[in-house]
């Protein structure tokens, strides 16, 4: 379910309906989520500043495709990374943005949790935080990059230089929110972190049958798409939605709710 209403959120998450009993749960949610200790801020700001820094990476990587197509606007190509690598690195700093909300809603040290992560992921993702990782893999991976995303992904970021990381219009916004002491200690970090949920991304697309063109049928319904527009959708997706912040909101508020119900 779609929540947006916090009471409706606390009457949905715990199944209390009595008013006094959900005054009492949003008083204590209001409370913790305040106490800067508890990492839930910190969390917000993890999924608005990645969804912020989002529209600004489909905005060059639209222009990167318009100068490659408009003779007297080339030269957006040589001011503006590729597609793919933008979309490469715009998938693989999501995850680490996933990894280091999941680290601060958990309350564990980042550098050391990538196997509770993975393991988080296959056990325990489910409703606005499953819903959040599929939109990754098919809007941020299937679409741009194809079904052999995963890989391409991978090659890209092995290969990758810390000058060629520290260009990137993303990396530039959010550096600070990757773990690292240095430009390639950051870029190892999105590469280690990338490559702990290789296994369960290929796993989702192979078990699900997803594939570029199924994910564009369904959106067919809502925006007409030519085949040979894909890169163009992806980089309109990240200029036009904002599904990283609004289930990540969620699924904070739905932690949030949990433990406060708990303490009162």
């Amino acid at each position: 379910n779609n929540l947006v209403g916090f009471e409706n959120t606390v009457r949905e998450v715990t199944g209390k309906d009595k008013p006094q009993k959900i005054q009492k749960i949003s008083e204590r949610a209001l409370w913790i989520y305040n106490d800067k200790s508890q990492g839930y801020q910190d969390a917000i700001w993890v999924y608005q500043t990645l969804d912020k820094a989002d529209a600004a990476m489909g905005a060059a990587a639209m222009a990167n495709k318009i100068g490659g197509k408009i003779s007297f606007l080339s030269f957006l190509n040589k001011l503006t990374p590729s597609a793919d690598k933008t979309q490469a690195v715009d998938l693989a700093i999501k995850v680490v943005a996933e990894l280091v909300a999941f680290c601060k809603l958990n309350g564990m040290p980042t550098r050391e949790s990538l196997g509770d992560f993975s393991a988080a992921l296959v056990e325990e993702y489910s409703g606005p935080s499953l819903m959040r990782m599929v939109a990754l893999v098919c809007f941020d991976g299937l679409i741009p990059l194809g079904p052999d995303f995963v890989d391409r992904v991978g090659d890209i970021i092995g290969g990758m230089s810390s000058a060629g990381l520290q260009r990137n219009p993303l990396f530039q916004k959010v550096n600070n929110l990757i773990p690292g002491d240095s430009t390639q200690g950051k870029l190892d970090f999105i590469g280690n972190s990338f490559d702990s949920v290789r296994g369960w991304m290929s796993n989702l697309v192979s078990s699900r049958g997803l594939d570029p063109q199924m994910i564009i049928d369904h959106l067919q319904g809502f925006v007409e798409i030519a085949d040979d527009k894909l890169d163009y959708l992806a980089a309109f997706l990240d200029l036009t939605t904002n599904y990283f912040e609004h289930t990540g909101t969620q699924t904070v508020a739905r932690r949030l709710i949990l433990q406060a119900a708990e303490e009162v």
